[in-house]
Protein backbone atom coordinates (compact mmCIF):
# COMPACT_ATOMS: atom_id res chain seq x y z
CA UNK A 1 0.00 0.00 0.00
CA UNK A 2 1.29 3.63 -0.84
CA UNK A 3 2.56 5.92 1.84
CA UNK A 4 -0.21 7.81 1.21
CA UNK A 5 -3.51 7.07 -0.19
CA UNK A 6 -5.09 10.12 -0.53
CA UNK A 7 -3.22 13.30 -1.06
CA UNK A 8 -4.42 16.98 -1.80
CA UNK A 9 -2.27 19.03 -4.50
CA UNK A 10 -2.57 22.98 -4.19
CA UNK A 11 -2.21 24.03 -7.36
CA UNK A 12 -2.44 23.05 -11.02
CA UNK A 13 1.26 24.24 -12.33
CA UNK A 14 4.06 21.91 -13.42
CA UNK A 15 4.52 20.53 -9.75
CA UNK A 16 1.17 20.00 -8.55
CA UNK A 17 -0.59 18.47 -11.91
CA UNK A 18 2.43 16.40 -12.05
CA UNK A 19 2.51 15.24 -8.50
CA UNK A 20 -1.52 14.83 -9.43
CA UNK A 21 -0.83 12.54 -12.73
CA UNK A 22 2.15 10.10 -11.00
CA UNK A 23 0.16 9.58 -7.87
CA UNK A 24 -3.44 9.34 -9.21
CA UNK A 25 -1.68 6.66 -11.94
CA UNK A 26 0.03 4.90 -9.09
CA UNK A 27 -3.79 4.04 -7.34
CA UNK A 28 -3.72 6.90 -5.27
CA UNK A 29 -6.81 9.07 -4.43
CA UNK A 30 -5.66 12.99 -6.03
CA UNK A 31 -7.40 15.98 -5.59
CA UNK A 32 -5.80 19.15 -7.28
CA UNK A 33 -7.56 22.57 -6.79
CA UNK A 34 -6.99 26.05 -7.90
CA UNK A 35 -7.65 29.33 -6.54
CA UNK A 36 -7.87 30.30 -10.55
CA UNK A 37 -11.25 29.85 -12.55
CA UNK A 38 -9.54 28.39 -15.40
CA UNK A 39 -5.87 27.14 -17.04
CA UNK A 40 -4.09 29.83 -17.18
CA UNK A 41 -0.47 30.16 -17.32
CA UNK A 42 1.79 33.57 -16.86
CA UNK A 43 4.03 34.59 -19.34
CA UNK A 44 3.47 32.69 -23.37
CA UNK A 45 6.19 30.44 -23.95
CA UNK A 46 8.17 28.03 -22.20
CA UNK A 47 11.45 26.60 -22.75
CA UNK A 48 11.72 22.92 -21.87
CA UNK A 49 15.26 21.08 -21.52
CA UNK A 50 15.82 17.37 -22.28
CA UNK A 51 15.67 16.45 -18.35
CA UNK A 52 12.04 18.20 -18.60
CA UNK A 53 11.05 16.40 -21.67
CA UNK A 54 12.14 13.10 -19.73
CA UNK A 55 9.97 13.76 -16.92
CA UNK A 56 6.96 14.78 -19.15
CA UNK A 57 7.84 11.34 -21.17
CA UNK A 58 7.22 9.97 -17.47
CA UNK A 59 4.06 11.13 -17.10
CA UNK A 60 2.31 10.08 -20.26
CA UNK A 61 2.46 12.73 -22.56
CA UNK A 62 5.44 13.17 -24.92
CA UNK A 63 3.70 12.49 -27.86
CA UNK A 64 1.28 15.13 -27.46
CA UNK A 65 4.08 17.78 -26.51
CA UNK A 66 6.26 16.46 -28.94
CA UNK A 67 3.15 17.27 -31.87
CA UNK A 68 3.08 21.09 -30.44
CA UNK A 69 5.91 21.96 -29.84
CA UNK A 70 9.53 23.52 -31.60
CA UNK A 71 12.40 20.82 -30.85
CA UNK A 72 15.85 22.68 -31.40
CA UNK A 73 19.26 21.17 -30.56
CA UNK A 74 21.51 24.61 -31.46
CA UNK A 75 21.34 27.50 -29.32
CA UNK A 76 22.98 30.45 -31.44
CA UNK A 77 24.60 33.68 -29.99
CA UNK A 78 23.97 36.92 -31.72
CA UNK A 79 25.74 40.60 -31.88
CA UNK A 80 23.59 43.31 -30.92
CA UNK A 81 24.79 45.16 -34.33
CA UNK A 82 23.04 46.16 -37.37
CA UNK A 83 23.27 42.49 -38.87
CA UNK A 84 22.21 40.57 -36.17
CA UNK A 85 25.76 38.60 -36.85
CA UNK A 86 25.72 35.24 -35.59
CA UNK A 87 28.90 34.55 -33.39
CA UNK A 88 28.46 31.02 -31.98
CA UNK A 89 26.45 28.09 -32.81
CA UNK A 90 26.41 25.89 -29.45
CA UNK A 91 25.52 22.76 -28.98
CA UNK A 92 22.46 21.81 -26.24
CA UNK A 93 23.27 19.40 -23.96
CA UNK A 94 20.57 16.39 -24.46
CA UNK A 95 20.11 15.94 -21.06
CA UNK A 96 17.06 13.43 -20.91
CA UNK A 97 19.39 11.18 -23.24
CA UNK A 98 19.86 10.72 -26.47
CA UNK A 99 16.25 9.75 -27.96
CA UNK A 100 14.65 13.32 -26.57
CA UNK A 101 15.74 16.85 -28.47
CA UNK A 102 18.08 18.83 -26.12
CA UNK A 103 15.61 21.43 -25.89
CA UNK A 104 11.95 22.19 -26.94
CA UNK A 105 9.48 25.61 -26.98
CA UNK A 106 5.73 25.07 -26.35
CA UNK A 107 3.18 27.90 -25.93
CA UNK A 108 2.52 27.75 -21.54
CA UNK A 109 -1.09 27.24 -21.89
CA UNK A 110 -0.79 24.19 -24.03
CA UNK A 111 1.46 22.63 -22.00
CA UNK A 112 -1.38 23.87 -19.07
CA UNK A 113 -3.90 22.17 -21.11
CA UNK A 114 -1.94 19.00 -22.14
CA UNK A 115 -1.26 17.54 -18.61
CA UNK A 116 -4.95 18.95 -17.26
CA UNK A 117 -6.13 16.19 -19.76
CA UNK A 118 -3.59 13.65 -18.57
CA UNK A 119 -4.64 14.38 -14.67
CA UNK A 120 -8.72 13.73 -15.79
CA UNK A 121 -7.53 10.94 -17.71
CA UNK A 122 -5.86 8.99 -14.58
CA UNK A 123 -8.35 10.22 -12.65
CA UNK A 124 -7.68 13.25 -10.75
CA UNK A 125 -10.60 14.94 -9.42
CA UNK A 126 -9.92 18.79 -9.99
CA UNK A 127 -11.38 21.89 -9.00
CA UNK A 128 -10.93 25.05 -10.52
CA UNK A 129 -12.05 28.27 -8.37
CA UNK A 130 -11.37 26.77 -5.24
CA UNK A 131 -8.71 27.61 -2.84
CA UNK A 132 -7.76 25.80 0.47
CA UNK A 133 -9.35 28.42 3.56
CA UNK A 134 -7.66 26.51 6.89
CA UNK A 135 -5.89 23.45 7.82
CA UNK A 136 -4.89 21.85 10.58
CA UNK A 137 -2.84 18.05 10.43
CA UNK A 138 -2.19 15.56 13.12
CA UNK A 139 -0.20 12.48 13.32
CA UNK A 140 -2.46 10.46 11.12
CA UNK A 141 -3.87 13.01 8.59
CA UNK A 142 -4.81 16.77 7.16
CA UNK A 143 -8.12 18.36 7.86
CA UNK A 144 -8.93 20.94 5.18
CA UNK A 145 -11.96 23.52 4.44
CA UNK A 146 -12.00 24.94 1.20
CA UNK A 147 -13.25 28.28 -0.48
CA UNK A 148 -16.36 26.58 -1.58
CA UNK A 149 -17.46 25.69 1.93
CA UNK A 150 -16.20 22.10 1.42
CA UNK A 151 -13.47 20.17 3.90
CA UNK A 152 -11.75 17.26 3.60
CA UNK A 153 -9.22 14.72 5.56
CA UNK A 154 -5.76 13.56 3.50
CA UNK A 155 -3.14 11.33 4.11
CA UNK A 156 -0.63 14.48 2.44
CA UNK A 157 -1.06 17.46 1.55
CA UNK A 158 1.39 18.71 -1.27
CA UNK A 159 1.33 22.62 -1.60
CA UNK A 160 2.41 23.51 -5.13
CA UNK A 161 0.57 27.01 -5.01
CA UNK A 162 3.97 28.57 -6.01
CA UNK A 163 5.97 32.01 -5.01
CA UNK A 164 3.12 33.17 -3.14
CA UNK A 165 2.40 30.13 -1.46
CA UNK A 166 -0.77 30.03 0.65
CA UNK A 167 0.01 26.19 1.77
CA UNK A 168 3.51 27.71 2.86
CA UNK A 169 2.45 30.37 5.08
CA UNK A 170 -0.57 28.18 6.34
CA UNK A 171 2.36 25.79 8.09
CA UNK A 172 4.23 29.08 9.26
CA UNK A 173 6.83 28.75 7.03
CA UNK A 174 8.94 32.02 6.73
CA UNK A 175 10.47 32.21 3.75
CA UNK A 176 12.38 35.64 1.88
CA UNK A 177 11.37 35.89 -1.76
CA UNK A 178 14.25 38.56 -2.89
CA UNK A 179 14.22 40.92 -5.99
CA UNK A 180 16.95 40.03 -8.55
CA UNK A 181 17.60 43.32 -10.10
CA UNK A 182 15.98 42.33 -13.92
CA UNK A 183 12.57 42.90 -15.40
CA UNK A 184 11.71 40.41 -18.36
CA UNK A 185 9.78 41.45 -21.45
CA UNK A 186 7.11 38.74 -22.61
CA UNK A 187 6.04 38.79 -26.14
CA UNK A 188 4.00 35.69 -28.01
CA UNK A 189 3.70 36.07 -31.58
CA UNK A 190 4.06 34.33 -35.25
CA UNK A 191 6.99 32.07 -35.87
CA UNK A 192 9.70 34.14 -38.62
CA UNK A 193 10.94 31.18 -40.79
CA UNK A 194 14.09 32.30 -40.23
CA UNK A 195 13.89 31.22 -36.69
CA UNK A 196 14.30 27.87 -35.79
CA UNK A 197 16.36 27.35 -32.49
CA UNK A 198 16.28 30.34 -29.48
CA UNK A 199 19.23 32.69 -30.71
CA UNK A 200 20.66 35.12 -27.50
CA UNK A 201 21.79 38.51 -27.98
CA UNK A 202 24.07 39.37 -25.44
CA UNK A 203 25.20 43.65 -24.65
CA UNK A 204 23.16 46.72 -26.38
CA UNK A 205 20.26 48.35 -23.98
CA UNK A 206 19.08 45.35 -22.18
CA UNK A 207 20.72 43.11 -20.82
CA UNK A 208 19.57 39.85 -22.96
CA UNK A 209 17.31 39.89 -26.06
CA UNK A 210 16.25 36.62 -27.19
CA UNK A 211 13.43 34.03 -28.90
CA UNK A 212 12.18 30.60 -28.60
CA UNK A 213 10.01 29.09 -31.20
CA UNK A 214 6.99 26.95 -29.85
CA UNK A 215 5.27 25.68 -32.59
CA UNK A 216 5.20 25.32 -36.54
CA UNK A 217 3.49 29.10 -36.62
CA UNK A 218 4.36 30.74 -33.02
CA UNK A 219 7.46 32.18 -30.87
CA UNK A 220 8.17 33.50 -27.69
CA UNK A 221 10.03 36.33 -27.65
CA UNK A 222 11.56 38.31 -24.77
CA UNK A 223 13.86 41.32 -23.45
CA UNK A 224 15.73 41.11 -20.28
CA UNK A 225 15.98 45.02 -18.56
CA UNK A 226 17.44 46.69 -15.11
CA UNK A 227 14.62 46.34 -13.38
CA UNK A 228 11.84 49.15 -13.04
CA UNK A 229 8.42 50.08 -12.02
CA UNK A 230 6.09 49.35 -15.21
CA UNK A 231 3.20 48.67 -13.57
CA UNK A 232 1.38 51.92 -14.61
CA UNK A 233 1.78 51.40 -18.11
CA UNK A 234 -1.12 50.76 -20.04
CA UNK A 235 -1.39 47.88 -22.60
CA UNK A 236 -0.51 50.25 -25.68
CA UNK A 237 2.59 51.83 -23.66
CA UNK A 238 3.77 48.42 -22.80
CA UNK A 239 3.69 47.48 -26.61
CA UNK A 240 5.59 50.37 -27.01
CA UNK A 241 8.03 49.66 -24.74
CA UNK A 242 9.01 46.52 -25.74
CA UNK A 243 8.83 47.36 -29.41
CA UNK A 244 11.47 50.42 -28.53
CA UNK A 245 13.68 48.08 -26.23
CA UNK A 246 13.81 46.11 -30.02
CA UNK A 247 14.82 48.66 -32.02
CA UNK A 248 18.40 47.71 -31.10
CA UNK A 249 18.26 44.15 -32.39
CA UNK A 250 18.41 42.61 -35.69
CA UNK A 251 18.50 39.59 -37.44
CA UNK A 252 15.35 37.82 -37.43
CA UNK A 253 14.14 40.31 -34.13
CA UNK A 254 13.44 43.07 -37.45
CA UNK A 255 10.92 40.61 -38.33
CA UNK A 256 9.63 39.48 -34.63
CA UNK A 257 9.65 43.49 -34.03
CA UNK A 258 7.09 44.03 -36.71
CA UNK A 259 4.51 41.10 -35.63
CA UNK A 260 4.60 42.71 -32.46
CA UNK A 261 1.17 44.02 -32.77
CA UNK A 262 -1.28 42.96 -29.82
CA UNK A 263 -0.72 44.66 -26.71
CA UNK A 264 -2.26 41.94 -24.44
CA UNK A 265 0.28 39.74 -25.88
CA UNK A 266 2.80 41.56 -23.96
CA UNK A 267 3.80 41.14 -20.15
CA UNK A 268 6.06 41.85 -18.06
CA UNK A 269 7.65 40.42 -14.92
CA UNK A 270 10.21 40.87 -12.79
CA UNK A 271 13.28 38.35 -11.63
CA UNK A 272 13.05 36.75 -8.16
CA UNK A 273 14.49 34.53 -6.12
CA UNK A 274 14.18 32.25 -2.87
CA UNK A 275 15.50 28.74 -2.07
CA UNK A 276 13.95 27.36 1.06
CA UNK A 277 16.30 24.68 3.50
CA UNK A 278 15.41 21.42 3.83
CA UNK A 279 13.42 19.81 4.99
CA UNK A 280 10.74 21.30 2.72
CA UNK A 281 7.77 19.58 4.66
CA UNK A 282 6.35 20.15 7.89
CA UNK A 283 4.59 16.78 8.98
CA UNK A 284 2.45 15.68 6.58
CA UNK A 285 2.36 19.02 4.61
CA UNK A 286 5.09 19.10 1.92
CA UNK A 287 6.04 21.91 -0.39
CA UNK A 288 7.27 21.62 -4.21
CA UNK A 289 8.30 23.88 -7.45
CA UNK A 290 7.93 27.50 -6.48
CA UNK A 291 6.43 26.89 -3.93
CA UNK A 292 9.88 26.19 -2.23
CA UNK A 293 12.25 26.97 -5.13
CA UNK A 294 12.53 29.89 -7.62
CA UNK A 295 15.27 31.54 -9.70
CA UNK A 296 15.67 33.31 -12.78
CA UNK A 297 14.98 31.79 -15.69
CA UNK A 298 18.84 32.41 -16.89
CA UNK A 299 19.52 28.39 -17.21
CA UNK A 300 15.69 27.74 -18.31
CA UNK A 301 15.45 24.97 -15.45
CA UNK A 302 12.52 26.21 -13.19
CA UNK A 303 10.10 24.07 -15.20
CA UNK A 304 12.30 21.20 -15.27
CA UNK A 305 12.96 21.19 -11.06
CA UNK A 306 9.16 21.14 -10.85
CA UNK A 307 8.45 18.71 -12.59
CA UNK A 308 11.49 16.36 -10.91
CA UNK A 309 10.06 17.51 -7.58
CA UNK A 310 6.46 16.12 -8.45
CA UNK A 311 8.71 12.78 -10.17
CA UNK A 312 10.97 11.86 -6.74
CA UNK A 313 8.12 12.77 -4.36
CA UNK A 314 5.39 10.50 -6.20
CA UNK A 315 8.39 7.94 -6.55
CA UNK A 316 8.53 7.59 -2.83
CA UNK A 317 5.07 7.88 -2.18
CA UNK A 318 4.12 4.73 -4.13
CA UNK A 319 7.24 3.09 -3.57
CA UNK A 320 7.43 3.00 0.30
CA UNK A 321 4.65 2.02 3.03
CA UNK A 322 4.60 4.38 5.72
CA UNK A 323 5.05 8.39 5.82
CA UNK A 324 7.80 8.37 7.91
CA UNK A 325 11.17 10.59 8.48
CA UNK A 326 12.69 7.80 6.46
CA UNK A 327 10.87 8.86 3.49
CA UNK A 328 11.38 12.70 3.76
CA UNK A 329 15.38 12.31 3.89
CA UNK A 330 15.21 10.67 1.22
CA UNK A 331 12.96 12.91 -0.99
CA UNK A 332 15.21 15.78 0.87
CA UNK A 333 19.23 13.98 0.16
CA UNK A 334 17.23 13.60 -3.86
CA UNK A 335 16.17 16.90 -4.29
CA UNK A 336 17.74 19.82 -1.88
CA UNK A 337 21.25 19.67 -3.27
CA UNK A 338 20.35 18.94 -7.08
CA UNK A 339 17.69 22.27 -6.35
CA UNK A 340 20.23 24.27 -5.04
CA UNK A 341 23.06 24.72 -7.25
CA UNK A 342 20.58 25.07 -10.35
CA UNK A 343 19.33 27.92 -7.81
CA UNK A 344 22.69 29.53 -7.41
CA UNK A 345 23.83 28.88 -10.82
CA UNK A 346 20.88 30.93 -12.20
CA UNK A 347 21.59 33.56 -10.18
CA UNK A 348 24.71 33.53 -10.70
CA UNK A 349 24.59 34.00 -14.37
CA UNK A 350 22.33 36.70 -13.23
CA UNK A 351 25.00 38.92 -11.33
CA UNK A 352 27.43 38.66 -14.09
CA UNK A 353 24.88 40.43 -16.06
CA UNK A 354 24.15 42.86 -13.72
CA UNK A 355 27.69 43.17 -12.69
CA UNK A 356 28.99 43.28 -16.41
CA UNK A 357 31.53 40.34 -15.55
CA UNK A 358 32.36 38.21 -18.29
CA UNK A 359 32.50 34.70 -16.21
CA UNK A 360 33.13 31.50 -17.04
CA UNK A 361 29.77 30.64 -18.65
CA UNK A 362 30.45 27.80 -20.75
CA UNK A 363 32.05 25.84 -17.71
CA UNK A 364 28.88 26.47 -15.67
CA UNK A 365 26.91 25.36 -18.36
CA UNK A 366 28.86 22.07 -18.69
CA UNK A 367 28.47 21.37 -14.68
CA UNK A 368 24.68 22.19 -15.02
CA UNK A 369 24.37 19.71 -18.12
CA UNK A 370 26.46 17.05 -16.26
CA UNK A 371 24.17 17.46 -13.50
CA UNK A 372 20.92 17.53 -15.10
CA UNK A 373 22.08 14.59 -17.53
CA UNK A 374 21.71 12.44 -14.64
CA UNK A 375 17.66 11.36 -13.73
CA UNK A 376 16.50 12.73 -10.18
Amino acid sequence: MPAATSVLVVGSGLAGTAAAIHLAAGGVAADLVEVKPEITALGSGITLQGNALRELRSLGVWGQVREQGYAFDVTGIRAPDPAGTVVAEIPDAKTGGPDLPAVMGMPRPELARILLDRATAVGVKVRFGTAPTGLTQDDAGVDITFSDGSAGRYDLVVGADGVRSWTRRAVDVDLETRPVGMGIWRAFGPRPASVTRTDLFYGGPSYIAGYCPTGDDSLYAYIVEKVQDRSGLSPQERLATMKGLAEAYHGPWDEIRESLTDPSRIHYTRFETHLLDAPWNRGRVVLVGDAAHTCPPTLAQGGAMALEDAAVLAELLLGRDVLDHDLWDAFHVRRYERVRTVVDASNELARWLLDHVRGDAPALFRRIAALTGRPA
